[in-house]
C-alpha cells in the first residue's frame, strides 16, 4: 500500500501534483483543479492536527464494517460522497492552493506518523500512523486521477 511516509511514493505524488494545471480537465465531479486542491489540503489538515475533529456518530457505526475496504489497495470510488466540512464550492486561487497542498504534505510527513495518529478522522476515528500516511497518500491520488494526473 502506498503512503505519504514513503519518500518515493511521497515524491511520485508531488510530481503529479506539481504536473496539474488550472485548465485541466476533470473526468468525474464538480471540483475543478483549484477546488480539488483545496480540498485535499482541508483534509490534510485533520491528519496535522491544524483542523481538529471529532469522529462523527455515522462513522462510528459504519466503521468496523467498511473500514478494510476504505483503507485497502482498491481505489476509492468516483462521485463518493463528501463530509460537508471539506466541501469546497467557491473560485479558489489555484496557484495558492498548490503551494498550500505541498507546504500541507511536508508538514505531515515532518510531524511523522506518531504524531498523525494521535488525531481523529471524521468519519474513521483514530487511525494508526500508516492508516494516516495511506488514507491521505490514497485520497490525494484519488483527486489527481480525477483530472487524468
Amino acid at each position: 500500500m502506498k503512503t505519504l511516509f514513503n519518500p518515493s511514493d511521497r515524491e511520485s505524488l508531488v510530481a503529479r501534483i506539481k504536473s496539474l494545471e488550472p485548465e485541466s480537465a476533470r473526468e468525474w465531479g464538480k471540483m475543478n483543479p483549484a477546488q480539488m486542491l483545496c480540498h485535499c489540503g482541508k483534509a490534510l489538515e485533520t491528519a496535522t492536527g491544524d483542523r481538529p475533529m471529532k469522529q462523527k456518530f455515522l462513522g462510528k457505526i459504519l466503521m468496523p464494517f467498511i473500514k478494510s475496504s476504505i483503507l485497502g489497495e482498491k481505489p476509492f470510488g468516483k462521485n463518493a460522497p463528501t463530509d460537508p466540512t471539506f466541501v469546497v464550492s467557491g473560485e479558489r486561487e489555484f496557484a495558492a492552493e498548490k503551494a498550500r497542498l505541498l507546504t500541507l504534505i511536508d508538514r505531515f510527513v515532518e510531524r511523522g506518523g506518531p504524531a498523525a495518529a494521535k488525531e481523529t478522522h471524521a468519519f474513521f476515528g483514530k487511525l494508526s500512523s500508516e492508516e494516516w500516511g495511506e488514507l491521505m497518500y490514497k485520497h490525494i491520488d484519488h483527486h489527481l486521477r480525477q483530472f487524468g494526473g
